[in-house]
């Protein structure tokens, strides 16, 4: 995990070592008293089960227990009777089922008499029994219905859905319990909050830093008692002074916000606070930049100058997550994305005292169908009906403001990728506290990304690249140390390595974002290493000649014959400026390969539309470093 390409030794070369004093016998060990996270750790921090109202309308018949044993390598057959397995376990599963009616659907699905007295309800137990896309349909009606508040006051009843919900609550804790198996793999209890105003996604994760005991002592906070962020938060805090437990909520898909996930004010409507600031801060560290719903990295028309912006956005842009408020635009998305939110940080930190999008990045998958199988050759979609079958690629999603969104514009992403000392429930969660983590679009790509004021050239050419990261700076997430008398600009280290099984690397990136002087903010993408080199040349203007491109479509196949498979590098920042504050995050992209489509048109002989996209490039995007005047 720790090498290099440029570290390692080559036919008459020797590999640079940590040199130590002479006679000192208590440092010859570059490993020993080591005390810095050596392993990443990928996983998902947003998946649902059956026991998610939608999911289970929609046809997952998988529970917590199935989706856990897949995650951890073991083969499962899916709801639509397909045998699925990944080609490698994941690290750990944090399962957020909704609590919106945790395990409800199930009832409706059996006919309790308590809730078939409601014709809405009622029509929707037809809907699952006749399945397809009645069951589609139905799905559909509760998204809009919980946006718009016209939900039966039934299936909202405390008396008739509480205790059902204790009953799963307190048996979906257990499941984590019996599946948590510290050092080798973690299942982290957790669940997601589903505000939807108007269709408009505020949705967040909350992750328990803790087991059964404490997590069993409340019951989940849903938007069904507040649609309110600051709400939750209160709850939040609640829940730590009681159990005295801790948790920390990952907001996501802010792409379909339609400008609200990171708005200049407050749920009601009135501008930030200095307290506003600090809460959200406090409980929400992270953002998800990535999952099947597209990307919330930037847009083109936020990002004009940067050739990577329109990646995970063809489908995503038309609108918000249910296609009935109004329609996206331009001047929505500095309030949608999280480019957009980590520039507006800094504006308010200036005014605020507090920067209240100090963000990390993550990655999730949103699948609503127990399987987190986000692989492009391995892509089992987001819902039951998206599974694989020779038309999956068409089935309507969503229709609005004249769009369609098809299936073929979901992503198989992403993964959550976590820099931790263990594989332990408190490990990784102290970890993604303190932002020391990324996003990848699905890949296992390893990154590391540091900051400091004094790395040199030589630096990254080490084979112990993040013990020297460690000792001289900060990692990915942190804040520049107080920057030295006589020092010029920050430095950075950084490094990638291809997925195993995955495309060589293209390049790595430092995207920059800064405060100037009248208030205003700025965005620059710095080429920083990339393969090939010896054959593309950086040009004057600052651009990368493309890598090239092997993919084969026809047959849903790529060659690592450009590219490499492994970069390392020092950047110093060309612009800087010591009074204004600024933020810098890293960005690896692959190569090209091929997409999940062009794998299903190879598998099952089909043609899809010259508009269906039959490759990409897979990406990781690391959490930013911030510079703080």
């Amino acid at each position: 995990q720790e090498s290099t390409k440029s570290g390692v030794a080559t036919e008459g070369e020797e590999a640079p070592i940590a040199h130590h004093p002479a006679g000192d016998k208590k440092a010859y060990s570059a490993y020993a008293q080591r005390d810095f996270p050596t392993r990443v750790f990928f996983g998902d921090t947003h998946h649902h089960t059956a026991n998610s109202g939608d999911a289970f309308m929609a046809g997952d018949r998988l529970s917590p227990e199935d989706a856990y044993r897949f995650a951890k390598g073991e083969e499962v057959v899916s709801s639509t009777g397909i045998p699925a397995r990944l080609s490698r376990p994941l690290d750990f599963l944090c399962i957020s089922d909704h609590a919106e009616g945790l395990g409800i659907m199930y009832q409706v699905f059996e006919g309790n008499e308590a809730f078939m007295k409601d014709e809405v309800i009622a029509s929707w137990n037809k809907a699952m029994k006749d399945g397809g896309k009645a069951a589609s349909d139905a799905t559909g009606d509760i998204v809009v219905r919980q946006g718009n508040g016209t939900l039966p006051p039934l299936i909202k009843d405390p008396k008739t859905v509480g205790p059902i919900m204790k009953s799963v609550w307190q048996k979906y804790t257990a499941t984590a319990e019996k599946y948590n198996d510290p050092g080798r793999f973690t299942a982290m209890i957790a669940y997601e909050w589903t505000s939807v105003p108007g269709g408009n996604n505020l949705h967040r994760n909350i992750l328990f830093r803790d087991g059964k005991d404490k997590a069993d002592q409340i019951m989940p906070f849903s938007a069904w008692q507040s649609e309110d962020a600051e709400d939750l938060w209160k709850w939040m805090d609640a829940y730590e002074k009681k159990t005295g437990g801790k948790m920390l909520a990952i907001p996501h898909n802010g792409n379909l916000s339609n400008g609200l996930m990171f708005v200049l004010t407050d749920f009601k409507g009135n501008p930030l606070t200095s307290d506003y600031a600090k809460r959200r801060a406090r409980w929400e560290p992270l953002h998800e930049v990535m999952q099947t719903k597209g990307n919330s990295e930037t847009h083109p028309t936020l990002s004009p100058n940067d050739e990577f912006s329109d990646f995970g956005v063809a489908g995503w842009e038309y609108g918000n997550l249910s296609l009935t408020d109004k329609p996206a635009t331009p001047e929505m998305r500095p309030f949608s994305f999280i480019r957009g939110a980590l520039m507006n940080g800094l504006m308010l930190e200036q005014k605020l005292g507090t920067n209240p999008f100090k963000i990390g990045m993550i990655g999730g998958t949103d699948v609503h169908n127990s399987l987190t199988s986000i692989e492009e050759d391995n892509f089992y979609g987001k819902l039951p009906f998206q599974e694989p079958t020779t038309n999956r690629w068409e089935h309507v999603s969503k229709v609005g403001f004249g769009k369609t969104r098809y299936t073929w514009h979901y992503t198989a992403a992403g993964y959550a990728a976590v820099w931790a000392k263990e594989n332990t429930r408190e490990a990784l969660w102290d970890a993604m506290m303190r932002k020391e983590c990324y996003a990848t679009s699905g890949s296992r790509i390893t990154a590391r990304f540091f900051g400091g004021w004094d790395y040199s050239a030589e630096d990254a050419k080490t084979r112990y690249l993040p013990s020297v990261g460690y000792a001289k700076g900060v990692p990915m997430g942190g804040d520049m140390p107080k920057r030295p008398d006589g020092a010029k600009a920050p430095t950075f280290l950084l490094s990638a390595m291809k997925d195993a099984l995955g495309a060589n690397l293209d390049r790595i990136q430092i995207i920059k974002g800064w405060l100037d002087k009248d208030g205003q903010t700025h965005e620059k993408v710095y080429e920083v290493a990339w393969g090939d080199a010896n054959k593309r040349p950086l040009g004057a203007d600052g651009k990368l000649p493309p890598v090239g491109d092997t993919v084969d479509v026809a047959n849903a196949t790529w060659t690592n014959t450009i590219g490499d498979p492994d970069l390392a590098a020092q950047w110093i920042d060309p612009d800087f400026d010591p009074a204004q504050p600024a933020f810098y995050y890293a960005r690896v992209i692959e190569i090209p390969s091929p997409r999940w489509t062009a794998y299903d048109c190879v598998r099952y002989g089909i043609k899809m539309p010259a508009g269906v996209p039959m490759k990409h490039q897979e990406r990781a995007w690391t959490s930013p470093i911030w510079y703080n005047p």
